[in-house]
């Protein structure tokens, strides 16, 4: 088959042939109808993290080898199951659960395949959505999606997904609770749409970019503010009516995280989403007195996938906008969502 892979970090994808993959056992293996194009794609075909401190991880760190097809946000078609596999049929589309882990650990038993130390996941460790077809060890990390549109329906793997997961980790708070979204990008998007349709309703949004706080301001945020410049934290707070009750942040710099830090009301809680990396210095006394706290988020759980699904099967979640390229024109999604060009989400057809 097919796959448009990393061979060498922050070189073109390049168009490989690749061994097509076998179903056998419980295994399935689907064609790749959608896949959407993450910022976490922009990070592995750069190959390296920012640890803080100097510190950095490559990919290799992750026992990842190239070349490798990226991609994780996957609607696609059964091909062929294996001879142990029931409740699918061939020709059925679904979205597809990357985030696969080891299938025996308790995390993994407890469909917290996200949480595994042995993961396989799709796009990072298996050749994911940018090659013609994907292959899971079990029906399980397949997901009806309806009548959904295609392209949104493979958001919800990793936006739909990860802003679900990250909201749960500050719920439950009163609907008037100001909760700053740092970044108006495909996730901040994807988390604001999340966050009214759990009922929420004060949101700030704060982004560079004046395209993206117009998004925003369209999508629902109640406030949108420039973080550049000085003040940010007193305009933040201005916006919001005061300290807020909890920040995602969706690019988690050392600035970023910062400022959203630094905005907290008392015992407020920053969950942390992307991986820009760096670092911030915390005063663990200053933790006790204002009982403050900050979480990591790790995209999310196949029980969490599920619910995201049900809610935009229900019409309650409202689509961010979507802007398509065909399979063939991966790099140009690539490079178009690096200069900052993609507003919401960009997805690979074909």
């Amino acid at each position: 088959m097919k796959a448009w892979a990393v061979v060498r970090h922050e070189a073109p994808l390049a168009c490989i042939e690749v061994r097509d993959p076998e179903a056998s056992g419980t295994e399935v293996v689907l064609e790749v109808e959608r896949c959407g194009v993450c910022h976490s794609d922009l990070h592995f075909w750069h190959g390296v993290y920012d640890m803080g401190g100097g510190r950095v991880l490559r990919l290799a760190d992750r026992g990842v080898t190239l070349p490798r097809a990226p991609g994780h946000e996957i609607v696609a078609r059964v091909a062929a199951v294996g001879p142990d596999a029931v409740g699918v049929a061939v020709g059925e589309s679904r979205i597809v659960y990357p985030w696969i882990g080891c299938g025996h650990c308790p995390r993994c038993l407890a469909e917290e395949d996200n949480l595994c130390l042995a993961q396989r996941s799709l796009g990072v460790v298996q050749d994911g959505g940018f090659a013609e077809r994907v292959k899971v060890p079990h029906p399980r990390y397949l997901v009806d999606y309806g009548d959904l549109d295609p392209s949104f329906a493979a958001t919800c793997a990793c936006s739909g997904l990860t802003v679900y997961s990250a909201i749960g980790k500050i719920m439950p708070l009163a609907p008037d609770a100001p909760v700053l979204l740092v970044g108006a990008g495909g996730l901040g998007l994807a988390a604001i749409a999340m966050l009214r349709a759990l009922g929420h309703r004060r949101i700030v949004s704060a982004d560079l970019g004046p395209t993206k706080r117009e998004a925003a301001l369209a999508a629902g945020a109640t406030a949108v503010i420039d973080p550049a410049g000085p003040d940010v934290v007193r305009r933040i707070h201005e916006a919001a009516g005061g300290p807020v009750a909890a920040a995602i942040d969706f690019v988690n710099a050392s600035g970023t995280a910062r400022f959203a830090f630094d905005s907290l009301d008392k015992g407020g809680r920053l969950v942390l989403v992307g991986v820009a990396g760096g670092e911030m210095t915390l005063s663990l006394a200053g933790m006790i007195f204002r009982a403050q706290s900050v979480v990591g988020n790790n995209t999310g759980s196949l029980k969490e996938l599920r619910a995201v699904v049900a809610l935009a099967r229900e019409g309650r979640l409202t689509p961010a906008p979507i802007r398509e390229f065909p399979r063939d024109a991966a790099n140009d999604a690539l490079r178009a969502l690096e200069r900052g060009e993609i507003t919401g989400r960009a997805v690979l057809v074909g």
